[in-house]
Parts: structure tokens; C-alpha cells; sequence
């Protein structure tokens, strides 16, 4: 028989547990938030933006070792930074530092891009207001109007009918193209993509003089087609595509493979997939990448010039005849040496801005659904 080696419950060894120590009181250690502000924060904040621009101001005016504005904005703004460590780093430890001197860098220079593309609204709107306050300015052509005429005659309705058909068909050349491209790129991995890829990536930087002269070159000296609005958009959807098809390659990178994967395990094909999971889950990223291309397209006017002409007429049919443009009209106004046909100008480029603002909420609007999201006669059909 075996004899019984197992150890009485009296005698085995208990270990103890781990305790913590409770706390009757509250905590004597409170640990702080990074990104709350406190009082201390703001009056370093301005502290140190009053230091440094009293001590630029010093060395600009007092002492006169420096001049030009721009020396004295980029030497106030390295000052406040420098500054503002020094005041934050005598109540805070060293990641506190790190993150308020970050913060403010950021933000800084957010504030001064907002600053430069204000000003440059405004002074746009203001060198253009006297011809925006007048009704004809949006309702007339330049056919009967000359230089020297009153800013009470002569508009841009016929720039104005002209950019939204070159745009317009442009957008309509380059959005099918891009997104089928940029599924290519994506879906059909090989050497063959890869070759395609590197020359979207070579024509992105491709001056857009070029895709003018090609289209000048083929359509209107080869095929004899004239100066007309739909050469002038051949020529921007060539500047367009090669943006659309890049950014919308990134986006559909960043869709979750697990949703194709589960796609594909339902039974789903590869352009089923591509059609109802795919695309639709990368809508507001793809709606992005038109809006991209469609910025760069909307202010040519090297390859309008080349390929459209300039007219002071109005022109329905952009296949045939020249048509006008809103850069193209700015551009070729602002160089008049007469006062009203540079308001003129710059009243064009001021609705140039506005058009382009409404088309991209007309984009976002139509690209803002979210993935699964139902609307419309779908939701009342359920």
C-alpha cells in the first residue's frame, strides 16, 4: 500500500495575495488632463505673444538691425514659441512642454493659412466690388461693350455659361475614367498596373500647357475640330484624370479587407464586390479625389486659351466656335490698362470662387452618405 505523503490542510503553506492599500481619503495625486487649458496656460499664451512682438518691435524699429514685414512676422512668431516653452516649462513637467509647444505650432500655422486665404478673398472681392454691385455684370456678354465703357454695360454671363460647360464635360470624361482606373490600379494587381500606375504618378506633375498643346495638336490641327468649348475640356480632363486617379486609388486602399473577404465568402463576385461593397464604402473618399481633380481643372487657363480661344459673344454649342471662360476672361482683364476692365477682372475671379465653393457642396451633398445608409424612395419602400 501507498503511503499517504499528502500534507495535512493545517500544515500547507498559504501565500499571500496581492493587496492595495486603500485610501480613506482623496486621492493626494490628481492626474491632469494634457489638453484642458487652465488659467496659468492662457496668461503664458499671451505673455509670451506680447514679449515677442515687443521684442521684434525693438529690433525692427529701435535698434534697426532687421526690416520687411515678412522678417518681422516670421521672427515674432519663432520668439513666441520660444518664449511660451520657457513660461509653460517652470509649472510643467517635460511631456507637458512637448505637448504645448506642439499644440501651438499647430495651430499657429493653421491660423495663418486661414489669415492668407481671407486675405486673398477679400482683396479679390474688394478690387472686384464695384462691378459685383452692378445687376448686368451676371447677365450681359462683352459682344457691344468695349474698354472705356461704364461698368453699367458688358458682363460675364457668357464666361460663366462657358466654365460650366467645360468643366461639366470634362467631369464627364474624367470621373468614369479615373474611377475605373483607380479600381484597375487596385483590383488587378501586376506588372501591367504598375506600368500604369508610374505614368498617373508622371502625369500629375505634368504642366498643364501640355495637355493643351496635345489636344491643339490632335484635335484642332489633325481632325480640324476649331476652337470650341469641348476641346478646351479634352484639355482638362487630361489635368483632371491623372489627380482623380490617384487619390481614388488611395481611398479604396484604405477600405477594410475583411469586408471583401466576407463579400467574397457570401458568394459574391469580384466586380459584384467592387460594385456593391467596394465603391460604395469609400463614397466620400472618392467624391474627395472629383473635388480634387475638379479644383485643378477649374482654373486652368493655359489649355483653355490653347484650345477654346477668347470671345467677348455668347456660345450655347461648345462644339462649335470659341468660348469663353471665367480664368480666361480674369486673366486676360486684369492685364487691360483701363480701371473697369480690371474690376472687371477681379469681379470674375470673385465669382469664379463662389462657383466653385456651390459645386463642391453640390459634390459633398452628393458624396456625404455614409455606408449603409438608406435615404429617399429606398427607406419609404421599407
Amino acid at each position: 500500500m501507498r503511503a499517504d505523503t499528502s500534507v495535512p490542510a493545517t500544515r500547507r503553506e498559504v501565500r499571500p495575495g496581492t493587496t492595495v492599500p486603500r485610501l480613506d481619503g482623496p486621492s493626494p495625486v490628481r492626474p491632469r488632463r494634457l489638453t484642458r487649458f487652465r488659467g496659468t496656460d492662457v496668461l503664458a499664451l499671451f505673455g509670451a505673444l506680447a514679449s515677442a512682438g515687443a521684442v521684434t518691435t525693438i529690433l525692427w524699429f529701435q535698434l534697426s538691425l532687421f526690416t520687411g514685414a515678412l522678417g518681422y512676422v516670421i521672427a515674432t512668431w519663432c520668439l513666441f514659441v520660444v518664449i511660451y516653452a520657457v513660461l509653460i516649462s517652470f509649472d510643467e513637467n517635460r511631456p507637458t512642454v512637448r505637448d504645448r509647444v506642439a499644440s501651438v505650432t499647430v495651430h499657429s500655422l493653421g491660423l495663418v493659412v486661414i489669415v492668407v486665404l481671407g486675405l486673398i478673398i477679400g482683396f479679390t472681392v474688394v478690387r472686384g466690388w464695384t462691378a459685383l454691385t452692378h445687376a448686368n455684370f451676371f447677365a450681359q456678354d462683352m459682344s457691344t461693350t468695349g474698354p472705356l465703357d461704364p461698368l453699367t454695360k458688358g458682363g460675364i454671363a457668357h464666361a460663366i455659361v462657358g466654365t460650366l460647360f467645360e468643366v461639366g464635360i470634362a467631369l464627364a470624361i474624367s470621373v468614369p475614367l479615373g474611377l475605373l482606373g483607380a479600381v484597375f490600379l487596385h483590383e488587378v494587381p501586376g506588372r501591367f498596373s504598375r506600368s500604369v500606375r508610374t505614368v498617373v504618378e508622371a502625369m500629375t506633375a505634368l504642366p498643364d500647357i501640355l495637355a493643351g498643346l496635345f489636344i491643339y495638336a490632335t484635335l484642332i490641327l489633325t481632325f480640324g475640330l476649331g476652337f470650341s468649348g469641348f476641346a478646351a475640356a479634352c484639355a482638362l480632363s487630361l489635368t483632371a484624370l491623372p489627380i482623380i486617379i490617384r487619390a481614388a486609388d488611395v481611398v479604396l486602399r484604405l477600405v477594410p479587407g475583411s469586408l471583401k473577404e466576407a463579400a467574397y465568402a457570401l458568394g459574391s463576385g469580384q466586380w459584384r464586390t467592387v460594385w456593391h461593397v467596394l465603391l460604395p464604402t469609400a463614397r466620400s473618399g472618392l467624391m474627395t479625389a472629383v473635388i480634387l481633380g475638379m479644383a485643378r481643372a477649374i482654373g486652368e487657363t493655359s489649355p483653355v486659351l490653347l484650345t477654346a480661344g477668347a470671345t467677348g459673344f455668347m456660345n450655347w454649342n461648345p462644339f462649335s466656335g470659341p468660348m469663353m471662360s471665367l480664368p480666361l476672361f480674369a486673366f486676360i482683364s486684369v492685364q487691360s490698362p483701363t480701371d473697369n476692365d480690371v474690376a472687371r477682372g477681379f469681379g470674375a475671379a470673385a465669382t469664379l470662387v463662389v462657383l466653385v465653393v456651390a459645386l463642391f457642396l453640390v459634390a459633398r451633398l452628393i458624396g456625404g452618405r455614409q455606408p449603409g445608409e438608406v435615404r429617399g424612395r429606398r427607406h419609404r419602400s421599407k
